[in-house]
């Protein structure tokens, strides 16, 4: 079975819909960002602090590439995964692509009391507003596109199904 990535922005229910599906599959969930701490001993807000953003993606996109190595994974990703082409690209080859996604107004509601969202400093309306424009199409390559605004988990996963029948996708072997 081919691994599954889900990115999206900020937000958007990945990690949440990550392990459901995960679960569904029987396969094994890792988060990047999580797998990223793990790396450096550190959480994402410090090593954004300590070693800025360029250092941040150069890790992110080292542990992608050696994620993308294994099989039989649902592999979240963190918001910006996607900021990177080449990370973009990598994605696409080695993997089933789902991009998650919800208005400005959820995201805000779902993560403006997360201390542990470094790009979300000062007012997160205006962040999420300004980052969702300069993203804007970055995740349009996933072949599935799920909006999860004011959804359940079950009914993302139930889209997900309906969207791969729909675009004859499939898990793979």
């Amino acid at each position: 079975m081919q691994t599954i990535i889900l990115i999206g922005f900020m937000g958007t229910g990945k990690t949440t819909v990550g392990r459901a599906l995960a679960e569904k599959l029987g396969l094994t969930q890792v988060d990047m960002d999580a797998s990223i701490e793990q790396r450096e001993g550190c959480t994402i807000a410090d090593l954004f602090r300590d070693k800025g953003e360029a250092y941040f993606r150069d890790v992110e996109s080292e542990v992608l590439s050696e994620l993308l190595q294994q099989d039989k994974l649902v592999i979240t990703t963190g918001g910006g995964a996607v900021v990177r082409p080449a990370n973009r690209e990598l994605m696409a080859q080695n993997g089933l692509v789902i991009a998650l996604d919800a208005t400005e107004e959820e995201i805000v509601k779902r993560v403006k009391n997360d201390p542990d969202r470094p790009l979300l400093a000062g007012d997160p309306a205006e962040r999420v507003r300004t980052l969702k424009k300069e993203r804007a199409g970055l995740y349009q390559f996933a072949p599935i596109q799920i909006d999860t605004t004011g959804k359940s988990v079950e009914t993302i996963l139930a889209e997900i199904s309906d969207q791969m029948v729909t675009n004859r996708l499939s898990w793979g072997d």
